[in-house]
């Protein structure tokens, strides 16, 4: 049996690619200066002969590939299951990223809690907090069955012995960061620690059919921390978003092998833990005011979801020779480009004016759908005149003023008008769409001025 030898190669820390030497730009991701040197110790022939004692796979005909409703397991929280595509299926791997303190772990022990209380075997595995630590916050979100088994452990091979013996249903691993295996020499977090202990929770689902969560923790930029390769590894990555100073919290999935990567779960963080809004239009619509200038409802498609959303503006005259213009919530180039239309096209002089736009409750929307609402809440505040609270706009603005077509027009008048709204500005061109909607006054629009003449 060959003896394992520690030789020094360099990763790469955004996408993982590995050099003999360091390089100042990877040539993989053309990033600059992410080459990190770290050791690592190959087994040679003894990791071959491991693997070739484990069980070994054959081909199977697709016909004999049967799709089973016991595929999916219900979480009992329904924006999770929408997230992850109509519930958690046998066999994946599952990344969660998100800021510190955003409540990764609590929504992950909320579902340990209801998976456990439909008695399957969950284990819980902590590497950051202490078992009474969890206990703590467990008694915060209410009783839990005998079915859940927590463990303290940042050890990979005796994580991997304890899954091996104990055969759960379902796994948590927090965080990936802190996990390590003794035969790498590098700290725990590094490239070569974070890839290994994907590698092998990959191997556990896939062998085991278990399903397994990791919680990774993100960069500045907001990207989940450690090589690239870690998502290309995983069948689901899921983010946690918001700020942690608001109530709200945004599941979003970026990545998902076995549904729509555009859906969102909406939750409220209280004092028992998360709580689903199962309105979201309706919570993010909360506390919007009614006679005031330079704000609008719009409506935006999150996966098959409609929402509601509050748009605000603020058109003030500038002290300084350079006008400000900030956004929050939204692109901003998109508000510079739309300031731009409404200073050629309905010649309003807002170069000397400071302009800002936010998205009331905080959440990001980057849809072109939303483009006639904030030129309607930009002339609003300029012209100093309150629209109506009870009319949302929906449509895409061009460079010439022309407002043009949306999809899924049906939806967003629907929930409009679920909603309790009465007047809706939409493009002409879906006038024809939705003409049998009734219930809602439609005003078809085929340029921006005319959206803004019903100011």
């Amino acid at each position: 049996m060959a003896k394992a030898k520690s030789t020094t190669v360099f990763f790469c820390q955004n996408c993982g690619h590995e050099s003999a030497k360091w390089m100042g730009q990877c040539p993989g991701c053309r990033q600059w200066n992410t080459f990190v040197e770290e050791s690592v110790v190959t087994k040679g022939r003894e990791m071959g002969a491991k693997r070739s004692e484990g069980s070994r796979s054959r081909p199977a005909a697709l016909s004999e590939i049967s799709l089973e409703e016991e595929d999916r397991i219900t979480t009992r929280m329904q924006e999770l299951d929408r997230v992850l595509g109509g519930g958690l299926v046998k066999g994946s791997l599952t990344l969660v990223g998100g800021d510190p303190g955003i409540g990764k772990s609590t929504l992950l022990l909320q579902v340990c809690r209801n998976l456990a209380g439909d008695g399957r075997e969950v284990l819980y595995v902590s590497g950051e907090e202490s078992l009474k630590q969890i206990k703590i916050r467990a008694n915060r979100i209410g009783e839990f069955d005998g079915h859940l088994k927590l463990l303290c452990e940042t050890s990979l091979p005796a994580i991997e012995e304890t899954i091996r013996n104990t055969k759960p249903g379902i796994v948590v691993i927090d965080s990936i960061q802190t996990m390590y295996h003794e035969g790498i020499s590098s700290a725990p977090g590094s490239v070569s620690q974070v890839r290994e202990s994907t590698s092998t929770f990959l191997q556990l689902a896939k062998g085991l059919n278990i399903s397994i969560f990791i919680v990774g923790h993100v960069t500045k930029e907001g990207t989940v921390a450690g090589p690239r390769v870690l998502e290309h590894m995983v069948d689901t990555v899921l983010y946690f978003e918001g700020d942690r100073h608001a109530s709200y919290r945004i599941l979003r999935g970026v990545k998902n092998r076995f549904g729509s990567t555009n859906e969102i779960g909406v939750f409220a963080m209280e004092a028992a833990g998360l709580r689903e809004v199962m309105n979201p239009s309706e919570f993010m619509l909360s506390g919007k005011p009614e006679e005031a200038s330079g704000s609008i409802v719009v409506c935006s498609i999150e996966g098959t979801r409609p929402m509601l959303i509050e748009i605000q503006a603020l058109v003030c005259h500038s002290n300084f020779g350079i006008p400000r213009r900030q956004t929050i919530g939204t692109d901003f180039n998109r508000v510079n480009l739309l300031i731009a239309v409404l200073e050629k096209r309905l010649g309003m002089s807002l170069g000397s004016c400071d302009a800002y736009v936010n998205i009331a409750g905080g959440i990001k929307i980057q849809e072109p759908a939303i483009d006639l609402g904030i030129a309607m809440a930009l002339a609003s505040s300029f012209k100093n005149r309150i629209i109506d609270s009870k009319m949302i706009a929906i449509g895409e603005v061009g460079l010439s003023g022309e407002v043009r077509g949306v999809s899924m027009i049906q939806a967003r008048v629907q929930e409009a008008k679920k909603l309790g709204f009465t007047a809706c500005v939409i493009p002409y061109v879906c006038m024809e769409s939705v003409k049998e909607i009734k219930g809602i006054k439609l005003i078809g629009v085929k340029t921006v001025g005319d959206a803004i003449a019903y100011l």
